[in-house]
């Protein structure tokens, strides 16, 4: 999961403020709460799992610098914290999955990538979005994970529902969605590439 924060073996709950979410670990009360996060310069009405906005904006700046074909930047990026918004879009998504779970793992920010399907490359554009985004969060120690079924979402009567809400013209169509929260511990070391990645000709 991408998630949880957790300080020895304690699991910080992501929906409190960071000063109380602190205090859940053994040791650590109100006023060494304060300190520490006075000593990190974080705000202590931060919530734990909520990104700073110079993290978000460097991730969206990413994602917004993708290569597109022709330089024609089909994708548009709709960026959700609204809880009751992405309990919605879950939910949507799950039931494509035909399963009774939460697709975004609780993920306090959720990027959902839409592209011009009028244009060619709409959805090599919008992969390429995602993988910017991905590798932004990535550099900046961000957990991420690609959510599939975003054209499916939006092709549904609620999907377009959503859409209209967000301003979003009908030629637009899911590409993915790019989950980012704090990892629970370390990020997960890449596995071990495939020996034949790689072809050279000369």
């Amino acid at each position: 999961g991408v998630i949880v924060a957790r300080i020895k073996g304690v699991d910080i709950p992501n929906n409190k403020r960071i000063e109380i979410s602190l205090t859940y670990v053994y040791g650590i009360g109100r006023s060494l709460s304060n300190q520490i996060l006075k000593d990190a310069k974080i705000n202590p009405d931060k919530k734990a799992g909520e990104l700073t906005n110079e993290e978000l904006n460097a991730i969206l700046k990413a994602g917004e610098y993708a290569p597109s074909g022709m330089g024609l930047q089909s994708p548009k990026m709709v960026v959700l914290q609204n809880k009751e918004t992405i309990k919605k879009l879950s939910k949507l998504n799950a039931k494509i999955m035909g399963k009774d779970i939460d697709p975004f793992y609780s993920a306090p920010t959720v990027i959902v990538v839409l592209a011009d399907k009028t244009k060619m490359t709409y959805i090599e554009d919008g992969s390429l979005v995602l993988g910017n985004l991905m590798n932004a969060a990535h550099s900046l120690g961000i957990g991420s994970c690609w959510i599939h079924r975003a054209k499916e979402e939006f092709a549904t009567e609620k999907g377009k529902e959503l859409l209209k809400e967000w301003n979003i013209q009908d030629n637009y169509v899911g590409i993915g969605h790019c989950i980012l929260g704090y990892p629970c511990g370390k990020l997960q070391e890449p596995k071990p590439r495939k020996e034949d990645y790689i072809t050279i000709i000369k």
